[in-house]
């Protein structure tokens, strides 16, 4: 009994501090920020301008990639579509 509640709490502890760094690694690499030269200003690429983009794509039948590989020019034509989404 000694042993199993020597490995529970040893478990526990190792959860308890490897749980924050798991947790923020995966929250840190789902948000970016994208500069955008033409209006000189940033984009915060989290959920909110995930579903904007998603909808650019769809309205100018783009087949699903991430902006970063977008040429410039589409860079610019996505940029320049949402400044005048209200």
């Amino acid at each position: 009994m000694r042993f199993f509640k020597q490995h529970l709490i040893s478990l526990v502890m190792i959860t308890a501090l490897v749980s924050p760094v798991v947790v923020s690694g995966c929250a840190g690499r789902a948000e970016y920020r994208v500069y955008d030269p033409y209006y000189g200003d940033y984009h915060v690429w989290d959920n909110s301008e995930v579903v904007y983009y998603h909808r650019w794509e769809h309205d100018t039948h783009r087949h699903d990639e991430d902006f970063r590989k977008r040429s410039k020019d589409e860079q610019k034509e996505y940029f320049t579509w949402r400044h005048n989404q209200h």
